[in-house]
């Protein structure tokens, strides 16, 4: 187990170097006042939104996908990249694979979304299906080490976290002050990284993060005080269900976030519906874990106050999205 006081967040002169030289592929999303969805959510809370969903590929994870390849030797790149991932983390991965001229094959959940398939293939990656998260786990590392991938792996390490800390990073920079701050989590690298940035940049701020209930290794892994595995995942939050914590993502979340609190997959749905009904786009459910935080385990805690929603992708397609929220 890796000891805390090795565990060790990137710092802020790090990340502003990390985050100089992701300029060339990545954009520096916006933040907004979310004046419609305060309508819709009668919180008390000034609300904000980073619209990470507006990042290349549709979700924050290209940030740290390009931060573990920009740091890797040329050399052990030769053979191409691997990964493992409900579909996100693939196409970020593929898509910085892309940007650095390297070959991605990526091993993707069998009902993964064909949209998220496509968009891996778009940018040239070869897929490989696994029939779960556990045969797919067992499958890139098969593929990594038969033939000498660098894997790229979708949550965990330092890179990771500093990519994804370029995101706290460019909030502090882009709001003067804020009070809180909500962070979707799968594996914890997002909200690792956010958190950590934005806890050396602001102190004061509460970091607050949202699991699914049927996703929650964080939680239970906060309680137990060790990276904990799940035996089973049961949420439509596809992209947030990482079927373990592990040691240093937890650790640095563990540090740097003041709270987890959990929502239901109807608390998804209904965010959803909420979000294109008020705000008029359609994300995955992942994107809406910060506002059915907000609106519901948090609801009334910022009366008052400054928080900001991290919105994380919005690669879904139409079928599913409306499976989920109903006909419009």
């Amino acid at each position: 187990m890796l000891d805390k006081d090795d565990a060790v967040a990137p710092s802020i002169d790090e990340v502003r170097v990390l985050a100089r030289k992701l300029d060339e592929w990545v954009v520096r999303t916006p933040v907004v006042r979310s004046r419609n969805l305060e309508i819709g959510i009668d919180t008390g809370a000034e609300l904000w939104g980073k619209l990470e969903f507006l990042q290349q590929t549709g979700t924050f994870k290209p940030r740290g996908a390009l931060s573990n390849l920009l740091d890797t030797d040329p050399d052990e790149l030769t053979a191409g990249v691997t990964t493992v991932s409900a579909g996100n983390h693939a196409i970020a991965t593929a898509f910085a694979a892309c940007c650095v001229g390297v070959h991605a094959k990526v091993v993707m959940m069998r009902a993964a979304s064909p949209a998220r398939i496509e968009a891996c293939r778009h940018y040239g990656a070869e897929i490989v299906l696994a029939d779960d998260v556990h045969q797919a786990f067992d499958l890139v590392e098969e593929i990594r080490d038969k033939e000498g991938r660098c894997f790229i792996h979708p949550f965990e390490g330092r890179n990771v976290t500093a990519g994804t800390a370029t995101i706290g990073l460019e909030i502090c920079e882009q709001i003067e002050s804020f009070d809180a701050v909500v962070i979707p989590i799968g594996g914890g690298g997002l909200c690792s990284g956010i958190a950590s940035a934005i806890k050396q940049l602001k102190p004061g701020v509460e970091v607050i993060g949202v699991e699914p209930a049927g996703a929650d290794s964080m939680r239970q892994s906060f309680a137990s005080g060790k990276a904990e595995k799940l035996d089973t995942l049961d949420t439509i939050a596809d992209s947030l269900g990482a079927p373990f914590a592990l040691p240093y993502s937890f650790e640095i979340c563990r540090q740097y976030v003041d709270e987890l609190v959990t929502v239901s997959d109807a608390e998804l749905k209904e965010s959803m519906a909420m979000l294109f009904g008020d705000m008029k786009i359609a994300v995955e459910p992942a994107c809406a874990a910060s506002t059915a935080a907000i609106a519901g385990p948090l609801n009334g805690r910022f009366d008052g106050r400054k928080v900001v929603l991290i919105f994380c992708g919005s690669n879904i397609d139409w079928r599913t999205f409306e499976g989920h929220v109903g006909p419009f």
